[in-house]
């Protein structure tokens, strides 16, 4: 890894600067400010391709001082819907195509799922690093997935869009999952217990989407995460995952732990996950796999990303290796060798459940840690890593929902009200500290007034 400095003005490639193309969610990105750091480091350019729903927010960060967004040279916003596929696409290349004159463009990556897909496209086209077209591609598209990875595939059934009322749903096995099939952020995805609810369910979903109908696969969840260079794993690392199937319908994912998959399980995933990769043709870039152990252990694929790995996974890769995880995706991005430490300690991020009703109060007893509210659209605090040798340690309490605002039940990731950060130098340890943290927090709601919801 070079250790050279870097240039404090933008590179040029002729007349026109160097530039890197950076794609997704406006506040992702900004919540995830080593992106833009490690690039201005390096003197280049930022462009910015974000979805037209970000757009007020963005143009009003850029007049607030201070703000991460002050390091973009450029911003587009494209128009497109997660529920209809390559709806981003021509934006995407619109934009690119708009930016041509003034920059040299010399790098991209993809932060966030929605925007994947025509980012592999336009890399492939610029000849830069990329996942590929395959994997870019198939990773945007779970019933690709069932096509591309069969030897991990549960059973599923792909149901186009016109064609519900004729499908054959008598070898479905029961539960069964519905997922729409380019949405996110588990959005939409909900079991049926047998053929009249999974009936009522698939009559919910808008006409255009596409279903799959899938085995419900009982067991530990668990994703991996990968980086990739030249098509080679230069580090991988396995996540424990719990969800709320294990209460009710839905897929919302309460916890991750990182480090805390250890021994048969931890070798299985990961080879499965190599297997994964070469399927995919997978090159350039991070992977976030999701998967679950069947009851003989054999490893089924829910889905497959080609991407970072959303909530605060990157958070905890840093609390448990002491380095931050998005210089190497840059490195990659680039074409510079990359390279990542394995974990020293164990990091959990734990989502707490809440009563639904309206937020009144998120509070903790805690010395030296206070309740962060960063609201739906702030900004989260950077949460500091230590030492390998530190005791277990609470690092952070974060609240994403707006004080007085109504708080529903778990349906998706973006019903989620609160959430904190644990690392220690064990698993026991963790688990114990977990049980301390969830003791000392509190989320107060009251009921809600007719027509609040």
């Amino acid at each position: 890894m070079s250790t050279d400095p870097l240039p404090a003005t933008a590179p040029t490639h002729g007349e026109r600067p160097a530039a890197f193309l950076l794609t997704g969610s406006f506040l992702a990105i900004c919540r995830a400010p080593r992106y833009l750091e490690e690039l201005t480091r390096r003197g280049l350019r930022i462009l910015l391709i974000t979805p037209s729903v970000w757009r007020e927010q963005a143009l009003a960060a850029l007049r607030e001082p201070g703000h991460p967004a002050a390091a973009l040279a450029d911003i587009a916003f494209v128009d497109g819907s997660v529920d209809r596929e390559c709806s981003f696409n021509a934006g995407v290349v619109a934009a690119v195509r708009g930016w041509e004159g003034a920059y040299e463009i010399v790098g991209t990556y993809a932060a966030g799922e929605t925007l994947v897909e025509p980012t592999g496209l336009v890399a492939d086209a610029l000849n830069l690093p990329s996942p590929g077209l395959r994997a870019s591609r198939v990773c945007r598209s779970k019933y690709l997935q069932r096509l591309h990875l069969g030897e991990f595939n549960p059973y599923a059934l792909v149901i186009p869009p016109g064609a519900r009322a004729a499908a054959d749903l008598a070898a479905v096995p029961y539960p069964a999952v519905v997922k729409p099939a380019t949405r996110h952020s588990s959005s939409g995805v909900r079991t049926a217990t047998d053929a009249a609810q999974l009936a009522e369910l698939l009559a919910g979903y808008p006409d255009h989407e596409t279903l799959l109908v899938e085995e419900k696969v009982a067991g530990q969840e668990f994703s991996v995460e990968a980086l990739v260079q030249h098509g080679r794993i230069v580090w991988d690392s396995v996540t424990v995952k719990q969800t709320t199937d294990a209460h009710a319908d839905t897929f919302v994912e309460l916890s991750h732990t990182v480090s805390g998959a250890v021994g048969l399980d931890r070798k299985t995933l990961l080879a499965a996950n190599k297997c994964l990769l070469h399927l995919l043709d997978f090159q350039d870039g991070m992977t976030h796999s999701e998967w679950r152990l069947d009851a003989s252990g054999h490893p089924k694929l829910m889905e497959v990303a080609a991407r970072t790995p959303g909530d605060g996974l990157t958070v905890l890769y840093h609390l448990a290796t002491g380095r931050p995880v998005e210089p190497e995706i840059i490195r990659i991005a680039l074409g510079e060798c990359a390279e990542y430490p394995k974990a020293t300690r164990h990091a959990r991020q734990v989502y707490v459940e809440h009563e639904p009703g309206i937020l009144e109060e998120v509070t903790l007893d805690w010395p030296g840690v206070t309740v962060e509210w960063a609201g739906e659209g702030d900004l989260w605090p950077q949460v500091p890593a230590g030492r390998p040798d530190d005791p277990p340690t609470l690092r952070a309490v974060f609240v994403q929902k707006e004080k007085g605002s109504y708080v529903g039940p778990l349906h998706s990731s973006e019903d989620r009200v609160a959430n904190f950060f644990i690392d220690a130098p064990s698993s026991v340890a963790l688990d114990e500290l977990e049980a301390r943290v969830r003791a000392a927090i509190t989320v107060r709601t009251s009921p809600a007034p007719a027509g609040a919801r």
